[in-house]
């Protein structure tokens, strides 16, 4: 590969998920990593599989159109500079190869389908980036669409890292199909989540770690919505706050009614979804109060490319100096 020229530094990220596909632009110097900007779209792509695991034409649809413009963004940036990775849906699609051929088509680079501990990597690995580097351990929860990843870690290194098939869509038209938020419904929603995590749950448990963080999709709704709760922790979920939330929810009986300050109208069918299964999370291990950040998947994915990239740019003789004197790397 040719090094690269020294306006030549730009690269980029692109997320696939149930929900949503995420965009980020970055620069590259080969010691850090600057943002440049940041697009999301909804695709409801986790909401369009059938009972036979098959995705709707229309679902890819959305999804392709959503390339399309960010193939436009992308514009003449060098393919090799671009990783683009598809998590839950694309892995449970039966005919995912469909999406996958034009999606990489219109893109002109590969889309991987990443498993699930590799998606919680990654997840972790883009929070940390966004942290102090402290001796703590950390833990990290995304509730995405159609899974949820855990993960546990300390400065950059990954300790324990586990994804799990539920999610705010995935439970939202498995236990409140009707759109009914009722005391029972959601109590069965949370017990759900509660069995399905007990196998693993000691490894996450509050004795395993420092602080708890929240990344991307159903953390994000649920703490712009707790910005407008009664004692407010700007930036914080807490036990207390997802009690009132809950409490809300019960009140408006239904997700017609649910009105809320900070709810984007997009998200409002799947709130109960996100809310039982941030609650049962909470519960089973022993969180009291979680921090929001902005690291997400897309930029764990930014990140080891960049690294990628700069060991493939590296000369023969840096690669040996580096070699023979690691503390210089």
């Amino acid at each position: 590969m040719p090094p690269l020229s020294p306006s030549d530094n730009r690269l980029a990220a692109i997320d696939i998920g149930s929900n949503s596909c995420l965009l980020a632009m970055a620069r590259s110097d080969g010691t850090r990593v600057q943002l440049l900007s940041h697009r999301k779209e909804a695709i409801r792509l986790g909401s369009a599989l059938d009972a036979e695991g098959m995705l709707s034409l229309e679902a890819m649809q959305r999804g392709w159109a959503c390339l399309e413009r960010y193939a436009q963004v992308l514009g003449d940036l060098p393919r090799h500079r671009v990783r683009a990775v598809a998590t839950q849906t694309l892995r449970e699609a039966a005919n995912r190869q469909i999406f996958l051929v034009r999606g990489q088509h219109i893109l002109g680079c590969a889309i991987e389908v990443i498993d699930g501990e590799e998606e919680a990597r990654l997840i972790y690995r883009g929070v940390a980036q966004t942290l102090p580097s402290r001796q703590q351990r950390r833990l990290v929860v995304d509730i995405g669409g159609r899974s949820t990843e855990l993960c546990l870690g300390q400065q950059r290194q990954v300790l324990q890292a586990r994804s799990f098939a539920f999610g705010s869509v995935t439970w939202a038209m498995r236990h409140f199909a009707s759109g009914e938020l009722s005391a029972q419904a959601m109590a069965q929603a949370e017990s759900a989540v509660a069995q399905m995590l007990a196998p693993q749950a000691l490894l996450f448990a509050a004795s395993q770690w420092d602080h708890a963080y929240g990344s991307s999709g159903t953390a994000g709704a649920i703490v712009k919505v707790l910005a407008h709760a009664p004692n407010a922790a700007t930036g914080w979920i807490t036990r207390e706050g997802l009690d009132w939330l809950h409490a809300q929810l019960l009140r408006a009986g239904h997700v017609d009614r649910v009105n809320m300050d900070g709810l984007k109208e997009e998200l409002r069918p799947m709130i109960g979804g996100g809310v039982s299964v941030m609650r049962a999370i909470f519960s089973c291990l022993g969180i009291e109060r979680m921090r929001v950040t902005h690291g997400a998947l897309r930029h764990g994915v930014l990140y080891e490319l960049a690294q990628r990239l700069d060991i493939q740019a590296r000369s023969p003789s840096q690669e040996a100096s580096i070699r023979k004197n690691p503390a210089g790397a």
